[in-house]
């Protein structure tokens, strides 16, 4: 099988961290990067569940803006509370 380079921008620091993670998991980058494919490839599917945060959502975003303008026409009254645990 022939093999060709795959070339990628990476921040610098994120691919020295990925570096470092390889080495301490006795592999290299180009390894890595071939195991996320394989596996991509064989599952047909991202090894990894991609999902966005709702809290940044253009709604979310615009419903925010609303309260602080609200608040600093003194129509909103910012009332402190006690921290809310999420029992996940």
């Amino acid at each position: 099988m022939s093999q060709i380079n795959l070339s990628v921008r990476v921040d610098e620091k994120d691919k020295k961290n990925f570096e470092n993670f390889c080495n301490e998991t006795g592999m290299n980058i180009s390894v890595a990067i071939n195991m996320f494919i394989k596996t991509v490839l064989r599952e047909h599917k991202l090894p990894f569940e991609i999902k966005s945060d709702p809290f940044y959502t253009e709604s979310n975003i615009k419903h925010l803006e609303k309260i602080v303008e609200d608040m600093k026409q003194g129509k909103a009254k910012f009332v402190e509370h006690d921290l809310i645990e999420d029992d996940e």
